[in-house]
């Protein structure tokens, strides 16, 4: 509670203070990440400019991995790299099927400025598949 009333100036050092006295005083791993969570949680509602790094060094590294802000951020940003993955996959897949019938008009003889009105490849992609189709 006392982090909660504390001024914000002082906020950091009491939340630096109560974080080496979880450590200290609680060895049960589930008690310590409940105090250690509840610490964090205030600390980023109290002060929002504290970035990441900051936090970083006020909690352990093993500490903080404990915490449910870690595991939800760790989660969150999973989730973001798999939906980025998909994208670029999708966006992958879409150039690579262009990329075939660009080959494929070329090879019936379609005009590069008409296979690139169809595909939305560039002409300068078209004449490298015409290239290494040639050779």
């Amino acid at each position: 509670l006392q982090l909660i009333v504390e001024s914000e100036p002082n906020t950091l050092a009491q939340g630096k203070e109560l974080i080496q006295q979880v450590r200290q005083q609680f060895q049960e791993s589930l008690k310590r990440e409940d105090i250690l969570e509840l610490i964090e949680t205030i600390l980023i509602y109290k002060l929002p400019k504290l970035n990441r790094k900051e936090i970083e060094k006020m909690f352990s590294l093993s500490d903080l991995r404990e915490t449910k802000v870690y595991q939800e951020a760790l989660e969150e940003g999973r989730e973001e790299g798999k939906e980025e993955g998909k994208e670029e996959g999708k966006e992958e897949g879409k150039e690579e099927k262009a990329r075939q019938i660009a080959l494929k008009m070329l090879s019936a003889g379609f005009p590069i400025p008409e296979i690139a009105r169809f595909t939305d490849l560039s002409p300068a992609t078209i004449e490298d598949l015409q290239r290494q189709q040639d050779n």
